[in-house]
């Protein structure tokens, strides 16, 4: 019998190798961490380390990548098998410490079979040879196609529709992202430069991110791009990705980064990472997002009409906000979401009240009005509702906005301006490039305020009806008149 071609070849031994996956693992079975809102994602077993993800871009935004994802991590419990968040990509081969390991797939998780069982303690180096896939709805996240390239948008479920990992904040890992794109394109990660290689018609571009990152916070830019660069406060390096076009365009709204960090050093103490910038991307998502070090816009919001600029400021500082809370002190749930939003809100309206004569106050008794409905529309701040399975971004709603933004202001009132700023302070700081929970907050509160704020904090942030608020005894909320409760609202919602 003759021998098949390479290409036939290739394709029998996929099949055999499906068939023994199927005959020597057990049934598969996704995994999860036990996150209400996300009941299977994350992994148990395993903290992942670092991540080392090479992508190669052939200049088609519609075409899958060919990657490879190198995972270092450290077992936590005996594993005979991993499971990886995974959903989007086709798997060429996997490795374990450089052994061909089964693999096989159930729902939106890649489960490889150890060649040995690994103990508790043990260091271990998974590599995962594969595509990703820009192509899918972009109301489930991961890549998002540009007029000129890809960006990521991975908030809150989506960075395994863009590589495989332990897609959970709760287990942040340090980044490499070696990136080859053709020579006419630019590419810029989270992070720092770390190389740039020609060879072919190509560059392979490296970064290298120094403190820990959540996996939905990572950002990948290809496309025609200018790299901007200025000095932020205390030499911080600020690098901003615009398309090339529109540098000079939008050289007004870039030039305001530096003062802003300033601000927000000004509030909570020294920013946390090494780099900082807006990736303007030339793509509508409905949506700004803080990816680390690299927060992602619309290039509408900068260059279309019907924003005003006190507007368009206040969303700037929201995303940078997030850099510390967030991005620095991560969710360990994400239930314990109202923190990122609720804060990043509070400082955006905090901005707004000092450079544009936009009252605090003003806002919160808005949004104390509202907040009985946002309640009723979407679970209160701290326990928010379920979102819905086609339209995982459903659960950014104005109860974790405005509606948590409220609590901060609930609780200045409760123990005043000094404990306010100190807990602001102290909390970045005692959990930096850590993930931190809501008890683990009002913990914090009540022993700067003091006293026990178990009370307070039970109905702000579980009660279906809103407190009283402190020291606005007059302050009244509306009853809730449809199930919207509301404006709905992405990353950052549109002005009326």
């Amino acid at each position: 019998m003759p021998l098949p071609s390479r290409r036939l070849r290739a394709a029998l031994l996929a099949t055999a190798s499906l068939t023994l996956v199927a005959a020597t693992l057990p049934a598969p079975e996704p995994l999860g961490i036990g996150d209400r809102l996300f009941p299977h994602l994350g992994n148990p077993g395993y903290d992942v380390l670092s991540y080392d993800i090479s992508l190669t871009y052939k200049g088609a935004n519609t075409k899958p990548l060919e990657a490879v994802t190198t995972i270092d991590a450290r077992t936590t419990a005996p594993l005979e098998r991993i499971n990886l968040d995974f959903a989007r990509g086709t798997v060429r081969s996997v490795e374990v410490d450089g052994l061909n390991a089964d693999f096989a797939t159930a729902q939106e998780d890649l489960i490889v079979r150890a060649p040995v069982r690994l103990p508790s303690g043990a260091h271990v180096r998974i590599t995962v040879r594969h595509t990703s896939d820009p192509a899918g709805e972009k109301a489930n996240g991961g890549w998002v196609q540009t007029a000129d390239g890809l960006a990521m948008a991975n908030q809150a479920d989506a960075a395994h529709r863009v590589f495989p990992g332990n897609d959970h904040p709760a287990d942040k890992a340090y980044f490499t992202f070696r990136v080859t794109a053709p020579d006419d394109l630019t590419v810029v990660a989270g992070g720092l430069p770390a190389g740039k290689r020609h060879h072919a018609g190509a560059t392979t571009w490296t970064y290298r991110t120094r403190h820990p990152m959540a996996t939905e916070l990572a950002q990948v830019s290809i496309g025609r791009s200018a790299v901007p660069r200025r000095t932020g406060p205390n030499g911080l390096p600020v690098r901003d990705v615009v398309p090339a076009g529109d540098r000079a365009r939008l050289e007004p709204w870039l030039k305001k980064t530096p003062g802003q960090l300033a601000w927000m050093e000004k509030q909570v103490g020294a920013y946390p990472f090494e780099t900082y910038g807006l990736l303007v991307a030339d793509t509508e998502t409905g949506f700004e997002l803080e990816t680390q070090t690299l927060s992602l816009f619309e290039r509408s919001l900068f260059t279309g009409t019907g924003y005003p600029e006190w507007y368009v400021d206040s969303v700037m500082v929201h995303e940078l906000a997030h850099q510390w809370f967030g991005n620095s002190v991560s969710p360990r749930s994400w239930s314990d979401l109202w923190l990122n939003e609720g804060h990043a809100t509070w400082y955006e309206a905090r901005y707004a009240e000092e450079h544009a004569d936009k009252p605090m106050e003003r806002r919160m008794k808005d949004a104390y009005a509202r907040s009985d409905a946002w309640r009723a529309a979407g679970g209160p701040p701290a326990h928010p509702d379920v979102p819905t399975p086609d339209h995982k971004i459903s659960l950014f709603r104005p109860v974790v906005y405005d509606g948590s933004a409220l609590i901060l202001y609930a609780l200045r009132e409760e123990i005043g301006r000094a404990a306010f700023d100190r807990l602001e302070r102290t909390w970045v700081r005692e959990h930096r490039d850590g993930s931190a929970t809501t008890r683990q907050f009002t913990d914090l509160a009540s022993g700067i305020a003091g006293r026990d704020l178990t009370a307070f904090f039970d109905g702000w942030l579980y009660g279906e009806k809103t407190p009283p608020m402190p020291g606005h005894p007059d302050w009244r909320s509306q009853k809730p008149r449809n199930a919207a409760g509301g404006q709905s609202t992405a990353r950052a919602p549109k002005p009326a």
